[in-house]
């Protein structure tokens, strides 16, 4: 082949329409100028019935846009508008810029009220997952009654949150609770739980983990997708359960510990109700926790400026919280069973 020839072979071809070559665009079209600012790109216009299926689409949807932006987007934007503002819900806001933040920067009553989310959280949620997984594990076993154990384990999870308070509220009892008569069996005097700042808030952790049958069934669908070859792999080669836990177990279930890890902080940031009605903060503050303190603000002190400040960086919080989590689960969440 002469050099001419490979140059010819190199440049690109401008066949004919039809032709194997990328046809160049004729004079006029506009055709590749675009985003250099030679001119125009050309863009395909939708057809009658790509029209028609794009406007039934949005018709189908439609219901789920409008509650995002009633529910979601226009509280998220009036609640930041109204933290600008000293507002107590009856008379004209009244415009004072990052005062309401400043203002919970210093407040004391903030500090204790993070400090209370904080231990409450580092402490119910990881308690949470473990006992999630063990109750996960239970109902996975391959027994008769399996139904019946998943039943029984999940019921618990089933009773509104401030029906389980009143009922805590009487096993707790110094007098007549069933805790106190445990207790009592070790020797220990009768105490009052909710009355004393530093079991107060043990007293509720505990109730928490009598929710984590809805993690336990997120569990068990980890559990149940997980290929029995593995496990079967495994034995031949000798692995024990606790090496197949371990090994095989762990690392496939990390999405679902992802998810209820992020589901679980959310929730141990947003507690209230049993605080509300157990203790109303108290003793001493010691369950005064960060949703109760925006709560009081809001309806008994009427400051909802500031109330709508404390909501607005518990959101901020909330979001940089999850996105840390979300970087961090790159290093130990696996996707890949084959990995596994």
């Amino acid at each position: 082949m002469s050099a001419s020839d490979a140059i010819a072979a190199d440049a690109p071809r401008t066949g004919r329409p039809g032709s194997d070559g990328v046809d160049a665009p004729g004079p006029g079209t506009g055709a590749g100028r675009g985003r250099d600012g030679s001119g125009p790109s050309t863009r395909r216009k939708l057809t009658g019935r790509e029209k028609r299926n794009l406007r039934n689409g949005l018709l189908f949807i439609s219901p789920w846009i409008i509650g995002v932006a009633v529910f979601v987007i226009y509280p998220l934007i009036y609640s930041f508008v109204i933290s600008l503002t000293q507002y107590s819900g009856m008379q004209t806001p009244t415009f004072i810029g990052f005062q309401n933040y400043v203002a919970a920067f210093v407040d004391p009553m903030v500090h204790t009220a993070v400090g209370n989310t904080a231990y409450y959280m580092f402490l119910a949620v990881p308690i949470g997952l473990v006992v999630a997984l063990l109750l996960a594990l239970a109902m996975n076993r391959n027994v008769r009654e399996v139904a019946i154990y998943r039943t029984l384990l999940y019921l618990p999870s089933l009773i509104p949150m401030f029906a389980m308070s009143f009922i805590f509220i009487v096993f707790v009892n110094p007098q007549f609770g069933i805790v106190n008569q445990f207790l009592g069996l070790f020797g220990m005097p009768d105490t009052n739980l909710l009355g004393e700042p530093r079991y107060a808030k043990i007293v509720m952790i505990v109730m928490a983990q009598l929710g984590a049958g809805n993690a336990a069934l997120i569990y068990l669908a980890g559990l149940r997708n997980i290929p029995e070859t593995l496990y079967e792999a495994a034995r031949i080669d000798g692995a024990g359960k606790l090496r197949q836990f371990i090994s095989i177990t762990v690392p496939l279930l990390t999405p679902t510990i992802l998810f209820n890890l992020i589901t679980g902080v959310s929730g141990a940031m947003m507690v209230f109700t049993e605080a509300f009605i157990m203790t109303n903060g108290g003793p001493d503050n010691s369950t005064l926790f960060y949703m109760l303190y925006l709560y009081r603000n809001a309806f008994s002190y009427g400051q909802l400026g500031f109330a709508s400040a404390l909501a607005v960086l518990l959101f901020l919080f909330g979001m940089v919280l999850a996105g840390l989590i979300y970087w961090l689960s790159r290093r130990f969440v696996n996707y890949d069973v084959s990995a596994g």
